[in-house]
This record gives structure tokens, C-alpha cells and sequence, in this order.
């Protein structure tokens, strides 16, 4: 460890970026371009993404009439999309993690500051739709408001003088290049949160690289930290899933001695988008036979080229015979850590058992086991609905 980072600066106001960190807009954005895309005759490729991630409006826009060869000018361009995004900005769900930050930050008396590329009104509209969100912050810093965007340090020099802390002094949160790139020019520290997966190597000039706000451990910015974990698990709003049990990549049992139970994600790709990868626990219910603790997780499938997560849950019961085809219904309940890579499939063994002993502990807690009684759990009325 260097010299620098052990004397890194005690942080005393943080700086947050808004899409792509704090709001879900990926999902919007790839819906909106994939349907516009199609009157040109041409297909959007949500692995392009990054090409337009953390851009301004309108350097984005002109990105996309590059790379699919679009017949106008960006201007252009942008103006006829805009009205569909403005129609979907009361959709745009917050990143898990988001609102706990706030909170968190507000409640202790940290100043915030929110610094976006978009322009102001944009911003403004955007968090209109979360509550609390706009009196929370010290200063909102629009794109519109200075005179080069993210990745020059104007919007964040700007922020920290808004905000009267020295820059040295801030920590600034941050999803795309551009916002990693600007934030290290304006003299700040730096935690990244990269939205597009797998990209995380390009990430190397910020001070730290997190797979979702789930992982932030702000004490090591000298801020307050967390206090709402529990025997090692992070509790979160239950979320559900369910459908046929199909047959997985033969990993699990055989390569792991570790019997998972792959169910389809058809149908539940938005709301895997909307969780980051990584280790979750919760109930498993099999409406002919009862109900299951549960630990699981969530993923990138190296076939998919990322293009799609799966989700692998462990049934922590021994079943003396395979389920496939029968009906499972999840309700995820808590998080207990991001994926990792392992050195070597031993380590890879010993951290699954040890995520199963975490999850079979916490879920005998009443604020856990509460939801073993979840009606969805043993429904047998069709999941999708």
C-alpha cells in the first residue's frame, strides 16, 4: 500500500453522479434506442452501451448516429428522441443501495452534492420522482451549468466550491469513464460503480472499484459507516422469482458437489438488471413439496457474452430426487456479498459453504423468517403475470 493512499485526506462532503449511479437508466435508455433504432432499419446492441455511457445528451447522441451510420445530425437525432425519454423518467427506479446512501449520508449530516451531465431541468425532473432526494442534497449541478462537461473537472470544482469543501476533501461516486476520469482531474477521491458489467479493468484510475452501492464501506473515506448489517447479511426489500426448474450448465453438481437448482429467467430479465450480481439469500418454495431456505446468486454466463445474467439458486435441503420441470418460487430477502473470482476451485468451494452457513444462520432471524410465510411461496397460480 502506498504512502498516499494511507494518508489519504479525511473526506468531509460527497459528490454523487445521478444516471447510471444513484438512478436505473440503463434499461430505459437501451428500451428507448433498441425501439428508435428499428425505423432505421438497424438493430441496438445493448453491448455498446459504454459508448454512451456518462456522455452529455448530445455527445451521446452523436455517438449513436456514428456508430449505426443514422441519416441526420445528432441534433437532430436528439431532439426526436427526447420526448420519449422525458415520458419515461417517472419509470426510472433507483439503483439498490441508492436511497440506503442517501439516507445514510443525510442522517449523519455528510453534505451531498448531486453533479450530472444532463442538463439541470433534466436532473431536476428526474429525482423529482424520489422522495426526499432533492432536499437531501447541499447543491444539484447540471450539465447546462458550466462550460465543458464530465471528463473535464469543471462540474466537480464547481460542486466542491457549492459545497465550500476543499476538493482534496470530497468523494465523489461515480458509474461511467468520463465521471471517473473528470472526478481524479478535479483532485478528488474517486469510488467507482461500473454500470456496464465486465468492464471494471478499464476502471484502474479511481481510488477503489465496487460492484454496487450494496458494497460501499464508507468508513474507509473516514465517513460514518453502515450500521444495517446483520450476522453478515445486508437486509434489502424482498423481491420474487419464479418458474420451471430447468436443467442448469451441469456445473453446480457436478464440478461442485453442489446440487443448484437453475430456474428460466424468460420473462425476468428487466428485474435481474435491476439487481446487482452477486450472493443473495432467501425462501424457496416448491408448492408440491414445502418450503426451503435458500442461498443463491446471480450472475454473468460467460456463453452470453453478457449479454444476459442467470440466476442460480441452492436449495439448502437434500432432496432425494431431481425437481425439473416443477414450479420454484424465490423470495430474495437479503444480500450477502458481490461475485468474486476465485484462485482456485477449492477456495471457490470453501467460499459457497461458507455462504451457505451465513444464509442458514440469518434466515432463523425474525426479520428473515418472517418471510417463510410469504403466500407466494407456495402458490400454484402462474409466476409471470
Amino acid at each position: 500500500m502506498s504512502m498516499a493512499r494511507t494518508l489519504r485526506k479525511l473526506v468531509l462532503g460527497v459528490i454523487l453522479d445521478l444516471d447510471g449511479t444513484l438512478l436505473n437508466t440503463d434499461g430505459i435508455v437501451n428500451d428507448i434506442l433498441k425501439v428508435h433504432l428499428v425505423k432505421y432499419g438497424k438493430q441496438w446492441d445493448a453491448r455498446n452501451a459504454h459508448r454512451i455511457a456518462g456522455k452529455t445528451p448530445l455527445e451521446a447522441a452523436a455517438a449513436v448516429v456514428e456508430d449505426y451510420e443514422l441519416p441526420m445530425s445528432p441534433d437532430v437525432f436528439l431532439a426526436e428522441i427526447n420526448p420519449t425519454f422525458s415520458e419515461q423518467w417517472c419509470n426510472i427506479k433507483a439503483q439498490p443501495g441508492a436511497n440506503r446512501l442517501i439516507n445514510h449520508l443525510r442522517g449523519h449530516g455528510v453534505p451531498m452534492a448531486l453533479a450530472s451531465n444532463s442538463p439541470l431541468e433534466n436532473v431536476e425532473t428526474k429525482i423529482f420522482y424520489h422522495q426526499g432526494w432533492k432536499e437531501s442534497f447541499s447543491a444539484i449541478i447540471g450539465g447546462d451549468e458550466v462550460t465543458n462537461g464530465k471528463p473535464s473537472p469543471d462540474i466537480f470544482l464547481e460542486a466542491a466550491r457549492r459545497l465550500n469543501i476543499d476538493p482534496s476533501s470530497c468523494l465523489v461516486i461515480e458509474d461511467s469513464l468520463p465521471g471517473i476520469t473528470a472526478g481524479k482531474a478535479a483532485g478528488m477521491n474517486v469510488v467507482a460503480v461500473p454500470s456496464i458489467p465486465k468492464h471494471s479493468h478499464l476502471y484502474t484510475s479511481a481510488d477503489e472499484v465496487i460492484n454496487s452501492l450494496l458494497d460501499l464501506q464508507l468508513e474507509k473515506w473516514s465517513l460514518p459507516a453502515f450500521q444495517d448489517w446483520v450476522e453478515g447479511t445486508l437486509p434489502i426489500n424482498p423481491w420474487h422469482i419464479g418458474g420451471p426448474v430447468i436443467k442448469g450448465f451441469g456445473r453446480g453438481s457436478k464440478v461442485l458437489g453442489i446440487p443448484t437448482a437453475n430456474i428460466s429467467t424468460e420473462g425476468y430479465l428487466d428485474l435481474l438488471s435491476e439487481h446487482p450480481s452477486g450472493v443473495y439469500h432467501g425462501w424457496a418454495g416448491l408448492p408440491t413439496r414445502g418450503v426451503f431456505k435458500m442461498v443463491m446468486s446471480i450472475g454473468w454466463n460467460p456463453y452470453f457474452n453478457n449479454a444476459e445474467k442467470t440466476i442460480e439458486p441452492w436449495l439448502l435441503h437434500d432432496f432425494s430426487e431431481d425437481f425439473y420441470g416443477e414450479e420454484l418460487h424465490l423470495v430474495i430477502v437479503g444480500y450477502i456479498r458481490p461475485e468474486a473470482n476465485f484462485p482456485s476451485l477449492e477456495s471457490l468451494v470453501a467460499k459457497i459453504y461458507e455462504d451457505r452457513e451465513i444464509a442458514e444462520r440469518a434466515l432463523d432471524l425474525p426479520q428473515y423468517s418472517k418471510y417463510k410465510d410469504d403466500p407466494y411461496l407456495t402458490s400454484l397460480s402462474p409466476s409471470n403475470n
